[in-house]
Order: structure tokens, then sequence, then C-alpha cells
């Protein structure tokens, strides 16, 4: 009986060692994939807009809900949300945005009056020196385009300089009997002028004389320094009285939406958690037989040293 448990004592140490071993690996399992934190997308900024109105329909089983929004013309409207939502556990997705101009106008006639000078009082050089269209904004808030009345263009002298210049003119007198300078009028009337005798020259012709006389004399005068031209740009103003828009979102869903529970939703963390206990659970009554096993083996090979030292 001793050799045989000595033939298996060296077998029995092995086992233990390895069921001591075991619970120590057991208990570690497979190695855990580190938590990988994701960090969410930063939504770019945008100025929202909110509904003024929610109205819900159904009808032959088609649900729809229509957002309205109340914008002016200068609000963009692509900052009206047109992504799908759920609701009451449907998925509305979007049909159409519909657009309501509530804008209001109202116009008049009006003239501007422009003033320009000008080196000319040529209608034509003039009427390419204007502006063909004249853009307004009144005190009153109405704007638009006017066009000039060219028929109506003024055009007045800015103002007036004096110039003076030398004038002559030419006489004749032929069958004079003497070549003397006082049968030659001394003064003579040309054009509103009284030129004065300057050179008489003679000639001799079958004892007669003809006297060529030159007189001379000056001339005053004023012209214009410049010109002022008026015109008056013609045409329609309008103002706009009211600049509301109404825009309606349409979203339509065509049933409810199936919640499922996977491995994202609140279903897959239940089944992770209770997974995890199953294995805990599963894991107790192992560890409490290798920890017998192992108490045992340490009994028994305490048994045989003590055995062997003449205790037993």
């Amino acid at each position: 009986m001793k050799r045989t448990w000595r033939r298996f004592a060296p077998a029995l140490a092995a086992l233990v060692l390895a069921l001591a071993l075991c619970p120590t690996a057991l208990a570690a399992g497979p190695e855990s994939e580190p938590e990988v934190q994701t960090v969410p997308a930063v939504a770019p900024v945008t100025s929202a807009v909110y509904p003024a109105e929610v109205r819900e329909t159904e009808e032959n089983g088609v649900h729809r809900i229509e957002k309205v929004y109340y914008l002016t013309r200068r609000d963009d409207p692509a900052a009206i949300p047109t992504g799908d939502f759920q609701r009451e556990g449907r998925t509305y997705t979007l049909l159409d945005v519909l657009k309501n101009d509530q804008s209001e106008t109202d116009s008049k006639d009006h003239i501007e009056v422009v003033s320009v000078n000008s080196s000319t009082d040529n209608l034509t050089e003039i009427i390419q020196q204007l502006e063909p269209a004249l853009e307004v904004t009144t005190e009153d808030g109405y704007s638009g385009v006017l066009a000039p009345d060219y028929p109506g263009i003024k055009v007045e002298a800015a103002g007036y300089k004096t110039s003076s210049r030398t004038v002559t003119a030419s006489r004749s007198y032929p069958n004079l009997s003497d070549a003397d300078a006082s049968l030659i009028p001394k003064t003579i009337s040309d054009g509103g002028r009284t030129l004065i005798l300057a050179d008489v020259q003679w000639q001799e012709a079958g004892g007669y004389y003809n006297a060529s006389a030159t007189y001379s004399g000056t001339a005053t005068g004023k012209y214009a320094t410049g010109y002022n031209v008026t015109v008056e740009y013609k045409g329609e103003v309008t103002r706009t009285r009211s600049d509301s828009v109404i825009y309606t979102a349409v979203f339509a869903s065509h049933g409810e939406t199936q919640i499922g529970k996977d491995d994202a939703g609140t279903g897959g963390a239940e089944q992770t958690e209770s997974g995890g206990a199953g294995k805990a659970v599963l894991l107790i009554p192992l560890a409490a037989l290798l920890g017998g096993a192992c108490f045992g083996g340490w009994k028994l090979t305490k048994y045989y040293k003590n055995k062997k030292r003449g205790y037993v």
C-alpha cells in the first residue's frame, strides 16, 4: 500500500499544481479590449429658426406634420431644419417646403432734378455726358430707377466775360480830280460799328485818280464761361410695406418605427451585462471546486512529508 501511494505521489502533486494555477487563468479570462471613447462631432454653428406653428394630420394611414416658419426676405430659408426626425414612434421624412410671399408694396411716380456743368451748349454733346439711368431712394423709403427726360433739358450760361478785337473795312473811291485825302470820308459805319480812316492808296487813270481806303475800329463782345444743364429724371418708385414670407415644411410618415435592441441600444447593454453576470455565476462553483482540490492536494502532500519524518 505504501509503495502504491509513493508511485502516484508525483502525479498527484503535478495535478494539484495544475489545479492551483487554473483559478488564476480562469479568473483572468480573455483580455478585455480597452474602452474607446468617441468624441461627438461638433455641429457647425448656424442661426437656428423655430416653427411658429406645428400642425399634425392623418389620412389613409399616412401621418403628416407641417411646421410653419415666419421669416423675412432678409432671412435665409436654408436655416429651416429639413432632416428626418422621430415623434411618437414614427420617423418623419421631408416631402416639400412651401413658400408663401406675404410682402406688400406700393408705388408712385417720382421726379429727381439733376444739375450738371458743361463747357458747351450743344445738346448732342450734353446728352452724351448724362447718366442713362439714375437709381434713387427717397426719404420716405421709396426706391427705383429713373430715366432722363431729354426733351426737357434746360441749358443756361453759367457766366460771361467781355472780349475785344480789331475790325477793318475797305472802300473804293474812283474818278477823283486830285489825289487829295480830304476828298475821302474820314469815318464810315460798318456792321453797326463806326470805323475810322486808317490808310489810302491812290491810282491814276486818264487824268483821274482812284482811291482805295482802309478803315479800322474795335469790336467788343461777351462770351459764356460755361453752362448749367438741368435735367429731370422721371420714373416709378416702390416701397415695401411688409416683407413677411411664410415657409411650411411638410413631413410624412407611413408607419411606426420598431425600436430594436442591438449592440448600440439598451438591449445590447443589458445583454452584455447579463452575459457578464452569467459568466460570474459559472465561475463561482468552478472556483469552489478548484479550491477544494488545491486544499486536498496540500493536505495529501503534508501527510506524506510527516510520514517520512516519522510524525505519523
